[in-house]
């Protein structure tokens, strides 16, 4: 499918969805397809983690998904590019034009190291996002969630000030990715207890695509 602007995009409409540990991504999205299921939008969400991290314990590589961070840098851009393209197939081989591919993941994630863009230009002309979103709290929000989530190791992102900055360079590797992409950008807010309101900006953004 080619557009007017002559960019490739993919049959399907590929959303992007961004946000640092503990945003409550993953609250919202569950409340999205519910929604979308209500309006009788055709639309499948897939985790970017997932296919890296299944990919990294067939190769022996490691036993859960906080330790994906914690790989070489090589190894991580390999697991990028794979996970990419499975994607994109496994995507392709149920929805069709009209429908909405949502793909879970972050724009930057923090590793020993550094920072590591979590869509670097090989993983966006995979996935020809037409929208890239950014859900964002409050840092003390963040934190609160993060504590409560004993499944999950986030003790090293350094309280509310550490979040902060890791929301501000998440934002600017989003918004650089859309434009290398030629996509939207859009930044929804996730309020406590207000996860409802933007699943439903969410929705209301995507439809109008």
């Amino acid at each position: 499918m080619m557009p007017a602007s002559g960019v490739k995009r993919n049959p399907f409409k590929v959303i992007v969805v961004t946000g640092v540990p503990g945003v409550g991504k993953t609250t919202v999205l569950s409340l999205l397809q519910e929604k979308a299921k209500e309006r009788g939008l055709r639309l499948r969400v897939l985790n970017f983690g997932d296919f890296m991290l299944d990919n990294a314990v067939r190769k022996g590589l490691i036993k859960n998904r906080d330790q994906i961070r914690y790989l070489s840098f090589r190894e991580q851009l390999e697991l990028q590019d794979i996970a990419a393209s499975s994607i994109i197939e496994e995507a392709g081989s149920d929805l069709k034009e009209g429908d909405y591919l949502i793909v879970d993941t972050h724009a930057i994630i923090k590793t020993p190291l550094g920072y590591l863009p979590g869509l670097p230009s090989n993983v966006i002309n995979s996935l020809r996002p037409d929208m890239i979103v950014v859900i964002e709290a409050d840092p003390k929000e963040i934190v609160a969630r993060q504590q409560r989530d004993a499944t999950r190791y986030r003790s090293d992102f350094g309280g509310e000030e550490g979040v902060r900055q890791l929301m501000d360079i998440a934002r600017s590797a989003a918004m650089a990715s859309a434009v290398q992409a030629g996509s939207l950008l859009t930044i929804i807010i996730n309020r406590e207890g207000r996860a409802s309101e933007a699943a439903e900006q969410l929705l209301n953004a995507i439809s109008k695509l």
